[in-house]
């Protein structure tokens, strides 16, 4: 099992499952020890109270850092988890709000409201019109929609992409502008 995660974690090999004679050695606070045999690197590994980690099987030599391998292993799922939770931020904070070239009034200001309530809070709004039929062919009625609704969100959103076309569907991004 300890072999498994290993393997998972870029191939890291620790202490005794390194194969080399000769290593260079990385000392705990990044310094340069130089070449050694890999019994004498494992000795200074051993007396500063540390493991002996390969870090990179395919230089010539081999480099090896002292340092403490669980720690380290912490380390990297902490900023694997950070990561994640601002990839799943960044995703969650978009909404789309989906208009038509003849959108009624009414309609126009409930979607409105909405996207000004989910402005306000902070999060992007992405508009988008999906023209259907031969309503492609009057894309600038499309592009007028979206610019009234952009307009009317102007006291507390910016445009951060420009209505553009891609296929059928025209859309447009608003950020909200960022309070000092």
């Amino acid at each position: 099992m300890e072999v498994s995660c290993i393997a998972r974690e870029r191939d890291l090999f620790i202490n005794e499952q390194i194969r080399a004679k000769e290593v260079m050695v990385i000392g705990p606070n990044g310094e340069q020890l130089g070449v050694k045999p890999i019994k004498d690197a494992l000795t200074l590994a051993n007396y500063a109270g540390f493991d002996l980690v390969l870090m990179n099987p395919g230089g010539k030599p081999p480099v090896c850092k002292i340092m403490d391998y669980n720690r380290y292993k912490y380390e990297n799922k902490k900023k694997q988890k950070e990561n994640l939770k601002k990839q799943r931020e960044a995703n969650l904070e978009m909404k789309e709000y989906k208009l038509s070239v003849t959108i009624d009034v009414h309609d126009f200001n409930t979607k409105l409201n909405n996207a000004s309530k989910y402005l306000k809070k902070g999060h992007k709004v992405r508009v988008s019109i999906r023209f259907k039929g031969r309503e492609i062919s009057h894309a600038n009625l499309g592009k007028d929609v979206l610019m009234r609704f952009a307009d009317a969100t102007k006291e507390f959103a910016t445009i951060e992409t420009m209505p553009k076309l891609e296929g059928r569907i025209m859309f447009l991004i608003l950020a909200p502008i960022k309070e000092k």
